[in-house]
């Protein structure tokens, strides 16, 4: 699959468009770890930086749907570049304001997160044209993407944690968003991205949220969330009981790093049936891996078990990159994958708000237990609405200007198996 990847990246703009926005997403990746650990460094409770994370997801949970469907309706340049700026302008005032004022505080984090770019769903958006509308290559990317995702997930809280070593959280925070608007400013300005536009839509005040497998999707990425947000305050708890901000970089890196290796196993070969039944089984291994969080052992075991704990993660992703795309009404897809991210987004907002008082309450093992719930939860969504998501699957045909670039037209209803 490495080969496969490479002749990907080989393609024009491929490697840029990936790495760009990679990079332009790493505020918004790394943004609840910053907070909680500038939060925790100016002197603020767990419940405080829980709380002030769970608003920047909040935020950044409403704005991608309108900023995605802004992209849909405008193109990409307008939209992407101008809210990276005042995204990271929104995380400057954060750095320079503190936690003194907690208005000020949730002011600065509320404007960072509602105008992050939603480069992510716009990346999804720009595949079938740059791979020429070879669906079996677009559902190659989706799964590259998720493994790149994670690649990012791994370096994030590394990053964090060095940036702070080096020089402060505040610090942290204004070095990751500046190098998020560069990221952005790649994005935007390739060619690509200029000369994309959307297929034509209908009016409708509901966009992409008239699918009702689409629904059934997010609804099931709202636990998913939930379960990766309350890792996040429970693993600080846990890291600040066995050795400090060390700790929790080695358990956020190691999560990423077992999604890593889950998503390039699941990338080396192509996959049978239909994408909805296999993402039910791949949810299910997802919440069984969280279960042993709440044993709590030693920095090493616990290590381990972050890494397990993410290996189903990037597959599960994947897997659901394909679902949204055959499932997303015409005219939609930035607004449908922006979706997705808001719908996460939320979901790990409430794990956060949930985890502190949870480690307050019960300890550190209760704050897994929240993950451990949330898992469980995703999975259920997913066994009670797979008659909705059975039905009305599509498998989208791109179609092609000559200049190579995606008009995104054409959806065609397919019971052909989807790989990814």
């Amino acid at each position: 699959m490495a080969a496969g990847y490479a002749e990907l990246l080989r393609t024009r703009h491929a490697a840029r468009l990936l790495v760009g926005t990679l990079v332009g997403r790493l505020p918004n990746a790394t943004g609840p770890i910053a907070i909680v650990l500038f939060t925790r460094a100016e002197g603020g409770s767990y419940s405080l930086a829980g709380a002030l994370a769970a608003a920047y997801g909040l935020a950044n949970a409403v704005g991608q749907p309108l900023l995605g469907r802004a992209v849909d309706l405008f193109g990409q340049p307008r939209v992407q570049l101008p809210a990276a700026v005042v995204s990271a302008l929104g995380m400057v005032w954060l750095a320079l304001a503190g936690t003194g004022s907690a208005v000020a505080a949730y002011a600065a984090v509320v404007v960072a997160g509602l105008f992050t770019p939603p480069l992510e769903g716009g990346l999804r958006a720009l595949w079938p044209g740059v791979l020429g509308g070879r669906e079996e290559k677009v559902h190659a990317a989706y799964a590259m993407d998720a493994v790149a995702q994670e690649v990012m997930f791994t370096v994030g809280p590394l990053l964090v944690t060095l940036f702070v070593a080096m020089w402060s959280p505040a610090g942290a925070l204004l070095a990751l968003n500046a190098i998020g608007v560069l990221g952005a400013l790649s994005v935007v300005v390739s060619e690509p991205s200029r000369k994309w536009r959307s297929a034509p839509r209908e009016a409708h005040w509901l966009g992409a949220l008239r699918s009702r497998g689409l629904l059934a999707l997010l609804g099931a990425f709202f636990f998913v969330g939930t379960a990766l947000g309350s890792i996040t305050v429970a693993g600080v708890a846990y890291a600040d009981e066995h050795g400090g901000q060390a700790v929790y970089g080695w358990l956020m890196a190691a999560l990423g790093l077992g999604a890593l290796i889950g998503g390039v196993f699941y990338g080396a070969r192509q996959w049978a049936g239909a994408p909805e039944r296999r993402l039910r089984l791949l949810v299910g291994l997802l919440a069984v891996c969280y279960l042993p969080l709440m044993l709590v052992p030693g920095p090493v075991a616990m290590t381990g078990l972050a890494a397990l704990s993410g290996v189903f993660l990037a597959p599960a992703l994947a897997c659901a990159f394909i679902v949204v795309d055959r499932h997303a009404p015409a005219g939609t897809v930035t607004e449908a994958f922006s979706w997705l991210v808001t719908f996460f987004g939320v979901g790990a907002a409430i794990g956060t708000a949930a985890a502190g008082p949870a480690v307050e309450l019960g300890g550190t093992a209760a704050g897994f237990g929240v993950a451990s719930v949330a898992g469980a939860s995703a999975l259920l969504v997913l066994m009670v609405t797979q008659r909705v998501l059975a039905t009305g699957g599509r498998s989208r045909a791109v179609a092609t200007s000559s200049d190579g670039v995606s008009d995104g037209s054409g959806d065609v209803p397919s019971e052909a198996a989807s790989a990814s």
